[in-house]
């Protein structure tokens, strides 16, 4: 079954899109600082799948509920006036915006929500990667929190139990291996093995319609990499379930072969185009907690599959890496526990690497660190552990980095692969993709 797109009007949608898109080619060639400030200007008009609450409400009411969010799940409400007469609040700055949980807003708007379901770090985002989260109780709202990071990353019939629709709202930030995308498809499974209808409330995406890193290979799925698409996919969370629906990658639990398509209604993001730079209002988890983290995030997440820290422990977490086995580098740091690190790798030991918390935006991900920490490591032979190619979902990375490849020559080995997703995902996209 296809999912339902629903817009407000389609028309003038499609007229904003095209036209906020042609702008930014058409300031192409202005000065960085100027496109910069445009791009803010512009944010200040995006509303997410959230903000568009006339849309999703009437779709619930009378329903018991259930939601898949956490601290990124917020709405933008504008505070009342006052503004000049004849001025209007929603587009200009006589009315400031505040955001709300998701949660809080639909129990202001009487919706009947019964559960919450919390991903990787938890319902506030605040636990350690890959930490096991407990079920528990929101003390605010007195609710169930059912985790999917703890016994069960798939909800089972028994969590569901009660509940009419179900609501995916989390910020996704375009990686493969970033977790988000594998409880949505967990979630999209099980409502579809229980005839549960999902709604999914669409975020922009922060690396935009980039695409780029090798395609998975399924020998190698697991919870960071679950489907045959490349490290940096250029799709928004809506998008994506588009896909994990379309391309039937949904197995039912009874073993018997068939696939399963979810009953999903996607809210798209409006005044959005994939040209826009976006950045995020609350930071995805804990170790991501600026634009930078957020750039580089795709880039230095190989370093969790070797024995080079990229930060956690620190205040520069993803803007930073280094060892202790790292040779002829000044920049040196000192990993001790903080929020989302409890014993971060190389905990209270000195590591020599490099500060990137300066560095240039970077439109995909580059390999220059990673292949730069592998020559200057003085322990090539425990350099890479077990975890690497699960986050590669290649094998071929390892080898060609042990190899002594340049990145050019990585590169090359992509290029098919990221052709033949690139046709696949076309038919999937709801943004003007530039």
């Amino acid at each position: 079954m296809k999912a339902i797109i629903l817009f407000k009007n389609t028309f003038l949608f499609f007229f904003v899109t095209v036209f906020t898109g042609l702008s930014f080619v058409c300031n192409a060639q202005s000065k960085s600082k100027v496109e910069s400030q445009k791009s803010k200007d512009f944010q200040k008009y995006i509303k997410t799948g959230a903000d568009q609450s006339k849309i999703y409400i009437p779709l619930l009411k009378d329903k018991r509920v259930g939601i898949l969010t956490n601290q990124t799940g917020i709405t933008f409400l504008m505070e009342k006036g006052p503004c000049p007469k004849g001025v209007d609040p929603v587009t200009s700055d006589c009315a400031r915006k505040y955001d709300i949980s998701i949660v809080d807003f639909l129990i202001q708007n009487k919706i009947n929500l019964k559960k919450i379901y919390a991903p990787e770090h938890g319902f506030r985002g605040t636990a350690d990667a890959g930490e096991l989260i407990k079920d528990g109780k929101d003390t605010k709202t007195g609710l169930p929190i059912i985790s999917l990071y703890g016994n069960n990353k798939k909800p089972t019939k028994e969590q569901l139990t009660g509940i009419d629709v179900m609501i995916f709202d989390l910020q996704d930030v375009g990686a493969r291996f970033y977790t988000y995308i594998s409880s949505l498809h967990y979630l999209m499974e099980a409502c579809a093995e229980n005839n549960i209808p999902l709604i999914v409330l669409d975020r922009p995406n922060p690396k935009g319609a980039t695409v780029d890193g090798p395609v998975l290979e399924m020998k190698n799925k697991s919870f960071v990499g679950m489907h045959p698409i490349p490290i940096l996919h250029g799709m928004t969370i809506g998008e994506y379930a588009q896909m994990i629906n379309g391309e039937k990658w949904l197995n039912p639990s009874t073993g018997s072969g068939q696939a399963l398509q979810c009953k999903l209604t996607v809210i798209p993001c409006k005044n959005y185009n994939k040209s826009m730079h976006y950045s995020l209002p609350v930071k995805p988890s804990p170790n991501l907690p600026n634009d930078t983290s957020i750039n580089l995030y795709t880039s230095l997440c190989f370093f969790e599959g070797t024995n080079v820290s990229m930060g956690r422990g620190t205040e520069k977490q993803f803007q930073i890496y280094g060892s202790p086995f790292l040779k002829n580098m000044d920049f040196t740091f000192t990993p001790k526990p903080n929020e989302g690190a409890k014993d971060p790798v190389h905990n209270g030991v000195k590591c020599f690497g490099e500060d990137l918390s300066t560095h240039k935006t970077i439109d995909g991900l580059s390999l220059e660190w990673l292949l730069k920490a592998y020559k200057n490591t003085s322990d090539k032979e425990k350099f890479f552990n077990n975890f690497f190619i699960k986050l590669a979902g290649t094998d071929q990375l390892q080898k060609q980095i042990k190899k002594e490849l340049s990145e050019k020559e990585i590169r090359e080995t992509w290029k098919s692969g990221i052709e033949d997703f690139k046709n696949t995902r076309k038919k999937y996209l709801l943004y003007a993709d530039f």
